[in-house]
């Protein structure tokens, strides 16, 4: 690290006092010292500080801290990847800041608070891909410098640009604009130098700006009035949206045109004006005629070309022009969706599609009915039944036929033809071509109107009708069949249109008779459990009468003096009596069990275990009589 004072002299001898040279201010110069971070020795009455080429990867809060005499600071080259929120917060005497060629992602809206009089801020060579619009407040009426160059920036608070007064140069060049806002540097009356080259600009706004001043291409030589602009290496698309930048007084440079087709390559200064040209909007698609019940949502599609891209906006029936709302949806590809359609909705939507060259309107037909019946769970109700698979092909009755010729727009080709079609599948059918020679296959090209996207099928060369197979059910398509040959003439492959046609598939039946799903769910569930218990039931029962029954002989037992359990007896009738134990009886009560086997009674099985007690009191011999 080096600390590093100023001096002056004056005919080659030193001037200056001791006492002098130590109010002159420091200069702490370390670029190249392998820092990892910000010393936190430094000198806090430093006016210049110097750590660019180091290995620094962020910059603290307390860094910085203190050093409010601080005019010059360069880290220019580290690898800084966070500034913590107002880590310069203490510098508002810093005139200079250099943070380029570091690791930077975003700049917040405090990290840059405090530098009230900072005039130069370079950020350039950083991985920048967003600026806060509140990043530049504190020095928006003092910044002449800013360079925002190599970095990954798509979009730019535009806002907060226009408020520096002051700058003098602005670099926003080699990042990822697609587009500028017009009137962006409307308010930069300062402005010398602005260098947009190698972005994505296909075009640029007129700003009053460009037109008070004469734009340059290079600073050398230039006066002071002048401004020197910079926009090559853009894609320009050379249309009549750039005539007036076309129109200034500008010497020749190295800006080209990218397109249309017929300018592409070209010096953008070399054209004449009068190829600057744009096409007005023409209307290739729009929804047909639309029928929905009330309640239900409905997207009316509009798409248009022309150059440049038109822009499509819809008016409604009672001429109220509509946009993003809680009920309907406007999307920049030209679809209107409304969420949940009213009877009053009803009516004919003008779609409109302008440019710069001009506009085209179409009208699409909404006609809302009204609202379905509602549908019970366990509905069997189904659509009018239809003999055989509801996807199976079927040719189109007479009136159906009729209706459908009657709305196709185009006529139908008698070339290619629909012959028979079903919900989900169409088999179309045209004409041989054995008079074109060299044909290789056909190609059918088909859409449906709810979207744009074109489907190819490729068809071998002696096929004379293909079955579509992956349609969707209530839907209209437009079909054109195309026979791809070898010219001849030239070797090349070549098409021509065999014909085209418009058909409709069946919406989609529901199969009549059966239970909705749900229902069939919800009565197996119901039943099922039901089953279930029904069984706990019937085994509660089972155990309370077991315990019951046991509960009755027991007490029958006891009454009679039995000890519950002892023996097992058989049928009076059989040939074995009651079973001695292996311990010996009482004899009485012996004598009791054999009169009451006598008498009939029946006891099987009773097992139930007895107390010592009552064993003791039946191998107690008889005292008799008790004196």
């Amino acid at each position: 690290m080096g600390i590093v004072r100023e001096s002056h002299t004056v005919g080659g001898s030193d001037s200056l006092t001791s006492q002098q040279t130590q109010s002159l201010p420091l200069s702490v110069l370390c670029p190249g010292a392998g820092l990892l971070f910000v010393p936190p020795s430094l000198d806090r009455r430093a006016a210049e500080l110097r750590l660019a080429d180091n290995f620094i990867a962020a910059v603290r809060r307390r860094d910085l801290a203190n050093m409010t005499g601080l005019l010059h600071l360069s880290l220019s080259r580290n690898t800084i990847r966070h500034v913590a929120a107002g880590a310069f917060a203490d510098l508002r005497a810093l005139r200079a800041l250099h943070l380029d060629g570091n690791r930077l992602t975003s700049l917040g809206e405090g990290q840059l608070r405090g530098l009230v009089n900072l005039r130069h801020l370079i950020l350039s060579n950083n991985q920048l891909a967003a600026l806060a619009a509140g990043a530049l407040d504190d020095c928006a009426e003092t910044l002449e410098d800013l360079d925002l160059s190599y970095n990954n920036l798509e979009q730019l608070p535009w806002e907060a640009l226009g408020r520096l007064g002051n700058v003098n140069t602005l670099g926003l060049d080699h990042n990822l604009l697609a587009s500028v806002p017009a009137g962006a540097f409307s308010r930069l009356h300062k402005l010398a130098r602005l260098d947009m080259t190698s972005n994505r600009l296909t075009t640029i706004p007129p700003d009053p700006l460009f037109s008070r001043l004469p734009l340059l291409a290079r600073p050398r030589g230039s006066p002071a009035s002048a401004l020197v602009l910079a926009f090559g290496g853009n894609p320009l698309h050379c249309n009549c949206e750039l005539v007036w930048l076309r129109r200034l007084a500008r010497e020749d440079d190295l800006e080209a045109c990218a397109s249309p087709p017929a300018l592409g390559g070209r010096y953008f200064w070399a054209v004449g004006e009068e190829e600057f040209v744009c096409e007005p909007p023409v209307v290739t698609h729009r929804s047909p005629p639309l029928a929905v019940p009330a309640g239900r949502p409905a997207a009316l599609r509009c798409r248009a070309v022309g150059d440049p891209e038109p822009r499509v906006r819809w008016v409604s029936p009672q001429g109220r022009l509509l946009g993003n709302s809680s009920r309907a949806r406007a999307f920049p590809n030209g679809t209107l969706e409304l969420l949940a359609t009213e009877p009053g909705d009803g009516g004919i939507f003008t779609c409109i599609a302008a440019n710069a060259a001009g506009e085209a309107t179409a009208a699409v037909e909404l006609t809302v009915g009204p609202p379905p019946p509602p549908q019970l769970a366990n509905s069997t109700s189904c659509d009018p039944p239809r003999d055989g698979d509801p996807d199976a092909l079927t040719p189109p009755s007479a009136a159906s036929a009729s209706a459908k010729v009657a709305d196709t727009v185009p006529p139908t080709d008698r070339g290619v033809q629909v012959t028979e079609h079903g919900a989900t599948a169409a088999l179309v059918q045209w004409p041989d071509q054995r008079a074109l020679l060299g044909i290789r296959m056909y190609q059918i090209q088909y859409n449906s109107s709810a979207d744009d996207i074109l489907v190819y099928r490729m068809i071998p060369a002696d096929s004379r009708s293909f079955l579509l197979t992956d349609l969707a059910s209530g839907r209209t398509y437009d079909l054109c069949v195309l026979a791809v040959y070898e010219d001849g003439a030239t070797g090349l492959t070549a098409t021509r249109p065999v014909g085209c046609t418009r058909f409709s598939t069946e919406p989609a039946l529901r199969p009549c008779g059966a239970p909705h799903a749900p229902f069939l769910g919800g009565t197996m569930i119901i039943a099922l459990g039901g089953v279930i218990v029904a069984s706990v039931l019937v085994f509660i029962f089972v155990l309370l009468m077991r315990y019951k029954a046991r509960a009755r002989h027991r007490v029958h037992l006891e009454t009679r003096g039995w000890p519950v359990g002892l023996l097992s007896f058989r049928n009076a009738e059989g040939a074995a009596g009651a079973q001695a134990p292996e311990t010996p009886i009482n004899p009485e009560i012996q004598a009791d069990l054999a009169l009451s086997a006598a008498d009939g009674d029946h006891l099987v099985g009773l097992h139930a275990n007895y107390s010592e007690e009552s064993v003791g009191l039946l191998q107690r011999p008889s005292l008799g009589p008790t004196i």
